[in-house]
Formats: structure tokens, C-alpha cells, sequence
């Protein structure tokens, strides 16, 4: 039977390209609060994939949303093959020194960026595939070097992925962070995206270029595929060697 896979924020970008690596060999169920968007990711990925694609639209920073979302995505006692939380984004990307707009950017971004990874985690935990379900969260190179509000919100996810790490590893169940640097081609930057601001964020890899959608999708495939069984608990960067691992 054909494994379910399940990927939040997964109409554009990123989340799209993964659905892409993932519909291949599994039913694919994408959430996310956009419906037209979804439809659309759902149509192309139908007429590709070995497996089906549902769209569900959910606002999974609402409680009853997400749990919604979840018996939806699990219709029929479907049990949860690969979880990958990808929805969130820079919800207040200019700082500001006035106090009440800083509360209100780490409020916007704290909530755009935890909620929707830890209610859709934990709604789905019954309906994980025990043994052999894998988690991945896709964070950011700003949880390692800054960016204020947008960079602590991703930060706050390593720990958390680490603790849902060791609690499901006598499951066998994998928990994993990916963590990109720059990648183009997608909604994240919105006007910021010039021509000039593709280059310099491209010249801070050593490698001389931006990273792809493809790229974080070909990673997330190896954590999610056959041979990614025995990596749980990791925090994995890709990013052109812009920001060097930590040991």
C-alpha cells in the first residue's frame, strides 16, 4: 500500500517541491491556508505522481483547525508515513525600535513559525506510523546567525525537534531539521527580490550560488527515504557553505 506523506505549507516554494520528491512514491496530503494555491499545487502534482494529492486548507495556527486538518489528512485510519512541517515564512521582516511594534514582530512571527509546526505535530502523533514514521521541520540559517524576530521563531524549533527526537526514537520514528540558507525562486522574499539582492545573497555561499526548492527537497527525500533510517535528532544545514556546521 502506498505510504501517506504529509506536507504543511506545501502549495509554493519549498513545501511544493517536496511534495514533488514525495508524491513519486506516496499519497501526498497538502496543507496550508491559501485553497487556490493548493488546488493548483494538488492539480499539477496529480497529473505527475505515482500517488494521489489532496488539498486541506487550514489556518494551523487554530487549535480546532489543525485538528480538523489532521482527521482529514488521516481519513480512513490512515496511518502518517512522513510528516514534514514547512509552513511559515518572515511575517515582520523590517525591525523596528519602537517596544510595541518589536512585541508585536516576535508575537506575529513566534506564532507564524511554532504554532503551526507543534499543533500539526502533535494532532498527528496518534496517526504516526509506528515503526518507521519520519518527521522533518524545515527551519532557516537565521536560527544560527540572527534576523531578529524571524530568527528566534526558527530557533525555538531545534530544541523542540530535538525533546519530540528522543521521546519518539523508541518508536522508531526519526525527527530531523533542515535548515536552509538562501534559497530563490520562491514567495519568501516578496518585494525585496531584485536582481542585485539575487547576487549578493548568492555570493555568500562559497559554492557562488543560491540554493534551489530541489535542493532542500532532494535532502528532505534522503531523511524521509530508505536510507535516512538511522539519522534522528539532527539539525542538517544546506547552504552552500554560507554558514560553516557546528560540531
Amino acid at each position: 500500500m502506498t505510504g501517506l506523506a504529509v506536507v504543511s505549507g506545501g502549495g509554493t516554494g519549498i513545501g511544493l517541491a517536496i511534495a514533488w520528491s514525495l508524491v513519486r512514491e506516496h499519497d501526498v496530503v497538502l496543507i496550508g491556508r491559501r485553497a487556490e494555491m493548493l488546488d493548483r499545487a494538488a492539480a499539477t502534482l496529480a497529473d505527475q505522481g505515482a500517488g494521489t494529492v489532496r488539498p486541506v486548507t487550514a489556518d494551523l495556527c487554530d487549535p480546532a483547525a489543525v485538528l480538523r486538518a489532521a482527521d482529514e489528512a488521516t481519513t480512513g485510519g490512515r496511518q502518517v508515513d512522513v510528516l514534514v512541517n514547512n509552513a511559515g515564512g518572515n511575517f515582520a521582516p523590517k525591525p523596528s525600535d519602537d517596544l510595541t511594534e518589536t512585541r508585536d514582530q516576535y508575537l506575529v512571527n513566534l506564532r507564524g513559525n511554532v504554532l503551526p509546526t507543534v499543533l500539526l505535530t502533535k494532532a498527528l502523533l496518534p496517526a504516526l506510523r509506528r515503526p518507521g514514521a519520519r518527521i522533518v521541520t524545515i527551519t532557516s540559517i537565521a536560527a544560527f546567525r540572527g534576523n531578529a524576530s524571524y530568527g528566534a521563531a526558527k530557533a525555538a524549533l531545534h530544541p523542540w525537534s530535538a525533546e519530540l527526537a528522543g521521546q519518539l526514537a523508541p518508536d522508531g520514528i526519526t525527527v530531523n531539521v533542515v535548515a536552509p540558507g538562501y534559497v530563490g525562486g520562491t514567495e519568501f522574499y516578496r518585494d525585496r527580490m531584485t536582481p542585485e539582492f539575487h547576487r549578493a545573497r548568492s555570493r555568500q555561499a562559497p559554492l557562488g550560488r543560491g540554493g534551489t526548492p530541489e535542493d532542500v527537497a532532494g535532502l528532505v527525500a534522503y531523511l524521509t527515504g530508505p536510507d535516512g533510517g538511522f539519522v534522528t535528532g539532527q539539525i542538517i544545514q544546506i547552504n552552500g557553505g554560507a554558514l560553516p556546521g557546528r560540531g
